[in-house]
């Protein structure tokens, strides 16, 4: 059961479950936690996965921790918003209504499309960030905040299965509750070597506090930049990086998404965003036509998930949307 002064209790329930190793440092609310060795430098592996066999490492490691892997939740939302752009909305049942079970648990490798990326001066995306990407998480209904600490030493046996070594894995944050209409919140984020990759929540909902959860969230993506340290524009685009603005491969990536599960472009709903997103693209980057750049992001979509929608019928929808354009 939550009390008033849990965020008091969060740092002696870490310390017992990261162990000795790990150093705390406390300014008022705020915390970060190192460990003690985070000095030795990071060498990236010489070998790249790919992105097939990073994801199945992913799924061997969180299985090893007794956490299976979720079925997606469908792309098309129409809830609250048009689209998934989270994995917490699969624990919107048990958060939002403080009743029922929620849509999904454990770990989520979930497409997603946000418009909320960081950009520079002049409205490209920076590196790190994208308009559509995999939300990898681990999500799960708890009954008692300890397991939140858990859910930290877990994490580090699954990034150490990617490379990602706990000496080199740093949390931040403040112990304070916000709150965000049904739901109460406690975050703290963590990075890797200073990279920030996400962070691990402890939700309940505000009239019903027994009802907990936890959501771990970062971006597949993400991670394999962390881990290998190589251009963001060519770890995520491959031999396409150089061929056009960042903003149109970015269109094209979560256009071939959108796409790819039968959201065609249209006046409004969920339609919408697919028409906003081609509009980023412009038909002067390629005149011999999109098909390349699509078959190569649906590829990257369909190891997520089988997409519906094949990707020629994808491709002709894009170019035709583009033309009318």
């Amino acid at each position: 059961m939550l009390t008033p002064d849990l965020p008091t209790l969060i740092p002696a329930l870490l310390r017992e479950a990261l162990g000795r190793n790990w150093e705390f440092t406390t300014d008022g609310a705020r915390i970060t936690i190192q460990h003690a060795h985070r000095g030795t430098p990071y060498r990236p592996p010489c070998r790249d996965l790919g992105w097939e066999a990073f994801l199945t490492t992913l799924k061997e490691a969180f299985d090893a921790q007794g956490v299976p892997r979720a079925a997606c939740l469908p792309l098309r939302w129409g809830r609250e918003t048009e689209l998934t752009i989270s994995a917490v909305q699969a624990l919107d049942p048990l958060l939002k209504e403080g009743k029922g079970a929620p849509y999904r648990q454990g770990f989520l490798p979930q497409p997603v499309v946000r418009f909320t990326g960081d950009r520079d001066a002049h409205g490209a995306l920076k590196d790190g960030t994208l308009t559509s990407f995999v939300n990898v998480s681990r999500v799960q209904p708890i009954q008692h905040p300890a397991e939140y600490a858990s859910v930290f030493d877990e994490w580090l046996t699954v990034l150490s299965r990617l490379g990602l070594h706990a000496r080199h894995i740093a949390f931040h944050g403040r112990l304070t509750t916000w709150r965000r209409r049904e739901v109460e919140g406690i975050t703290l984020r963590f990075s890797h070597c200073n990279l920030p990759l996400g962070d691990i929540v402890l939700l309940w909902n505000a009239d019903n506090p027994a009802r907990m959860a936890i959501d771990l969230g970062t971006a597949l993506e993400r991670l394999a930049w962390a881990r290998t340290r190589a251009p963001w524009k060519d770890l995520v685009f491959g031999p396409y990086a150089h061929a056009a603005p960042i903003g149109s491969l970015d269109a094209l990536r979560t256009a071939t998404l959108l796409l790819g599960h039968g959201i065609t472009p249209a006046a409004r709903g969920a339609g919408s965003v697919t028409r906003r997103v081609l509009s980023a693209v412009s038909t002067e980057v390629s005149p011999l036509g999109f098909s390349a750049m699509i078959r190569h992001s649906y590829s990257f979509w369909n190891q997520i998930a089988p997409l519906p929608v094949p990707w020629s019928t994808a491709t002709q929808v894009a170019e035709c949307e583009l033309h009318r354009a």
